[in-house]
């Protein structure tokens, strides 16, 4: 007899609250039958980021409400559900925490498993859930607060061969959005801009493209932005619009470049697996950004490597992608009890040295 599972996945690690419903019947692909997502932009637009606390709160309010819409939209009882998935690391602690504490609520009065799962592994096996890509495959995860590439070869067997080892580049997009006055979210603004822009008339760096290896580096690439505005600034008393185009273009420029040849690198080192069907998965918000997935497109197609992206919707957070990543460990034989714990920082390697330091609490990437 062939088992339908269905899946209730909770996501609510940064600023989004969403719940998903997620059915997969036998072998076949699985299904979204729902994926409900509350942003939070406008509790934060004042603060020029996500502050924490606001956040916090903001899941403790909203997650009950997001399970009755997703429960609603995939026109499903809860009594249907056979296990719920839920983000418990890393992020924002507070949001993980009231994530954590209402999947344990509703697997207790519901008697059913309890599956945690790594919210970067949700991103890395997205392109199985939207495309059936087999193992291995190189994955580049590229957010506002990650940046990775990684090799999978199974659901919780994941190979770290580079990374950012400070700003992720949508945390740099949104900073030169705040330097240059730009409204939030900074991506979509520093792109926009950038269309109207001269890319060659600052003359940016590109961190580490003089060592080897696959580490990348947005820091400095920031600061030297700053100071190209302070430049103008103090020769014009102030910056046209002609300007903050220019160096957005600049800016985007320079980020192409480097995660362009980057990942050139990284699917080199790849390639050495021999996997039958050579594969480059991008997940992620800055997936988003038009110039730095046609250099990710250009970069495949000249090393003889498919490309894939998943859809923008899964692309960000979002708890379809939880709960098809809670699908493969519960498939596996994997689960958890009531003392699973909300865990600010969770690498997806934990052989690999950690990239951005350690403290009390573990590796932050």
């Amino acid at each position: 007899m062939t088992r339908t599972l269905t899946i209730l996945g909770l996501e609510s690690s940064c600023d989004d609250t969403s719940a998903a419903i997620l059915r997969q019947k036998g072998d076949a692909p699985a299904e979204i039958l729902s994926n409900v997502v509350y942003g939070q932009s406008d509790l934060h637009a004042a603060f020029g980021g996500v502050v924490p606390e606001i956040a916090a709160r903001a899941h403790a309010e909203k997650l009950d409400i997001c399970v009755e819409d997703a429960l609603m939209a995939a026109n499903v009882s809860l009594d249907s559900i056979d296990a719920v998935a839920v983000t418990a690391g890393p992020g924002l602690i507070g949001g993980v925490l009231s994530g954590v504490m209402c999947a344990k609520g509703l697997a207790a009065g519901l008697n059913i498993p309890l599956i945690g799962v790594n919210h970067l592994a949700g991103h890395a096996l997205t392109p199985r859930l939207t495309d059936q890509v087999a193992y291995p495959y190189l994955m580049l995860l590229v957010s506002g607060g990650h940046c990775q590439f990684l090799i999978a070869r199974g659901p919780e067997d994941f190979s770290r061969i580079g990374g950012t080892i400070d700003d992720a580049p949508g945390e740099a997009f949104d900073k030169t959005a705040r330097l240059l006055g730009l409204p939030q979210p900074g991506g979509p603004s520093v792109q926009s801009a950038a269309l109207d822009g001269d890319p060659k008339r600052f003359a940016l760096p590109r961190p580490l493209l003089d060592r080897p290896g696959c580490d990348m580096s947005f820091s400095g690439l920031k600061t030297a932005l700053l100071r190209a505005r302070d430049a103008i600034i103090a020769e014009k008393g102030g910056l046209t619009e002609q300007d903050r185009a220019d160096l957005c273009a600049s800016f985007q420029a320079a980020v192409v470049d480097v995660v362009g040849k980057k990942t050139a690198r990284a699917i080199m080192q790849y390639l050495r697996e021999t996997p039958d069907t050579p594969l480059l998965a991008v997940a992620g918000g800055v997936a988003a950004n038009t110039a730095i997935r046609a250099e990710l497109e250009s970069v495949c197609q000249t090393h003889g490597t498919q490309f894939t992206a998943p859809p923008l919707k899964l692309c960000t957070d979002n708890a379809a992608m939880i709960a098809y990543a809670g699908l493969e460990r519960f498939k596996a034989g994997k689960q958890d009890d009531m003392h699973l714990t909300a865990r600010p920082r969770w690498p997806l390697d934990t052989r690999a040295p950690a990239l951005l330091g350690s403290g009390k609490k573990g590796a932050k990437a």
